[in-house]
């Protein structure tokens, strides 16, 4: 008996790790990214498909806290002054894509589907609500979050969750079973609830964690990080809010604190099992049987919701002055509902503004549609860019600089000072209009052309250049450049940036009359003020410097197999300068 328990304790366990393990990485490597894969595989193993796991519903809320403790690492790298100077975008730009969105979505499920209203009005609203999950994830993933357009998507998510109180409360009004009285008591309990939650976070948060810093264990920093979440998000869900708010708030509380970085390895093991775990469960939770029986409805609700939602999302991003492919980027992730799209239909059940049926739907929508997410975002991500705009911006055209600078990048911006502050002429082109511009903005004149192209070349001036200087990052570009030159400008000195050590062999082998690889200088100044700082004397640490520039030609040269020393002796080798005293100078923004 007691092995059967155990098994039956177990093996659920073993087979959710086990599909996550095969699953996740497989997706992954077919470029559709883990969130996909954690769906495919709870679909797969749940009760509507092989029914190795049964208890989807149940995994499914455990595994909730895996998007509680997410929002937690969220808020912790939110400072409140730095969350406060995002109440514009919160309360502006949030609310204008819910509104919009709601409004879309009602008006859909009732003219199209003929839903009552307060049925059409709950299932719009349920889907407004989009996945914080998938859509942090996501930003995680491409290293969005910090960026100004990851905190738009970070301000909207916040206005969602802050909508969960308000619309409850709708629900309880539109109820048909009872005459509710209650809406404005939740309200004040679920404000009593989130001053209580501030106040303990700024004044007692703190010096909860120096005591137990003092006990000199990690696991109880660790369990008391954990307690934190779990009390936090226990509050709000008594209190009517989302736990995940709860736990957003705790972080940004936690934000200012000198054990914050400490708390955040501590939570961060436990947030990315859970969050799997969470992504599993969801793909449980799709009942293939209403799939099989409903598939026509389905199909059409979940086309018309995407649709719907997907153009008020454009219609604000491009009204609050989104660029076009800014605004398809965030309508792609917000495309889906979410997990908080079940709490609200849930309760439409209870209070009989759903039946079983319609309740059913729509849940079914909102999984399918947060399956469907990262394929649509993957897509959106592949759609070509509009092309920037010419605007301001003059194309090569009879140049005449001693030099011709081909990119004009953060490399040829600092080579391109040196020459034109002793005076030299230079001809300089970009192939990116927007920097172009920049340039301008700063005083160099910089002239539209694609280097790759021998016409762009001789309308460049390279045909009377006394020299070239590539400065582009990308290696078959600029090999394809050497070539031109070579065959075209023989009378043109080739100075090209490497992008690694093959790329500097193949530009030797090539016979350029000067190559650098693009990190290695300042990499040998990093490591030479390394020695400085240590106290090393000046002649020492030439020395050293010198013997790792001499290591490196010579394994240059026995890559190169069989280019003469002579090849070699073209690559420059700087000196290492003394240290500078005085006021430090100002450095360019190109650096």
């Amino acid at each position: 008996m007691a092995a059967t328990s155990l098994v039956q304790t177990i093996g659920p366990v073993v087979v959710l790790l086990g599909a996550a393990v095969i699953a996740v990485p497989l997706f992954r490597r077919l470029g559709l990214g883990s969130v996909l894969g954690y769906f495919a595989a709870g679909m797969l193993i749940g009760p509507s498909a092989l029914g190795l796991v049964t208890n989807a519903q149940s995994i499914l809320h455990i595994s909730e806290l895996g998007v509680v403790m997410f929002l937690f690492v969220i808020g912790l790298e939110l400072r409140p002054p730095k969350l406060w100077a995002m109440r514009g975008q919160i309360f502006g730009l949030g609310l204008a894509q819910v509104a919009a969105a709601i409004a879309a979505l009602a008006l859909t499920a009732y003219a199209m589907f003929g839903f009552s209203a307060p049925a059409a009005f709950v299932a719009g609203a349920g889907f407004v609500l989009s996945s914080t999950a998938v859509i942090m994830m996501v930003l995680q993933d491409h290293g969005e979050v910090s960026s100004t357009e990851g905190q738009k998507s970070v301000a909207i998510l916040l206005f969602e969750d802050l909508m969960i109180v308000p619309l409850l409360a709708v629900v309880a009004w539109l109820s048909p079973l009872s005459q509710q009285t209650s809406g404005w008591s939740g309200l004040l309990i679920a404000l009593a609830a989130l001053l209580s939650l501030l106040a303990v976070s700024r004044w007692g948060l703190d010096l909860v964690f120096a005591l137990l810093a003092q006990a000199r264990t990690r696991e109880v920093l660790t369990a008391g990080a954990l307690l934190v979440v779990l009390c936090a998000a226990l509050l709000m869900e008594f209190a009517g809010l989302s736990m995940a708010m709860g736990a957003f708030l705790a972080g940004v509380m936690l934000s200012s604190s000198s054990y914050r970085h400490q708390i955040e390895s501590d939570i961060e093991p436990f947030r990315g099992l859970l969050m799997g775990l969470f992504f599993l469960a969801v793909g449980m939770s799709l009942d293939l049987s209403i799939v099989a029986a409903e598939w026509r409805l389905l199909l059409a609700l979940l086309g018309a919701f995407m649709l719907a939602k997907g153009a008020a999302v454009y219609a604000t991003g491009r009204l609050f002055g989104a660029s076009r492919h800014q605004a398809l980027h965030r309508t792609s992730m917000f495309l889906q509902g979410g997990e908080f799209a079940f709490v609200l239909y849930a309760a439409a059940l209870s209070a009989g503004i759903f039946d079983a049926r319609t309740n059913a739907l729509f849940a079914t929508v909102v999984i399918l549609s947060m399956a469907l997410s990262p394929l649509v975002m993957l897509a959106a991500d592949r759609m070509p860019r509009a092309k920037a705009s010419m605007e301001g911006v003059d194309i090569a055209r009879d140049l005449k600089g001693r030099i011709l600078v081909i990119g004009f990048g953060r490399f040829g911006q600092i080579a391109s000072q040196i020459l034109l502050s002793s005076g030299v002429r230079l001809s300089v082109i970009d192939k990116d209009p927007g920097r172009i511009r920049d340039a301008e903005r700063y005083g160099f004149k910089v002239f539209f052309g694609e280097g790759t192209r021998l016409a762009t070349l001789r309308h460049s001036g390279a045909g009377e250049a006394d020299a070239i200087m590539v400065c582009i990052d990308d290696p078959k570009a600029a090999m394809r450049i050497v070539e031109l030159a070579q065959q075209e400008f023989p009378q043109a000195r080739l100075l090209v940036r490497s992008y690694d050590r093959g790329h500097a062999v193949e530009l030797i082998r090539a016979g350029v009359d000067y190559q650098v690889r693009e990190t290695v200088e300042s990499a040998y100044l990093m490591g030479a003020e390394g020695l400085r700082a240590l106290g090393y004397a000046q002649t020492d640490v030439e020395e050293a410097a010198n013997d790792i520039r001499r290591r490196d030609a010579e394994r240059l040269s026995e890559q190169v197999q069989g280019t003469p020393m002579s090849g070699l002796d073209r690559i420059h080798f700087p000196v290492i300068p003394e240290p500078l005293h005085g006021p430090a100078l100002q450095e360019s923004s190109s650096r």
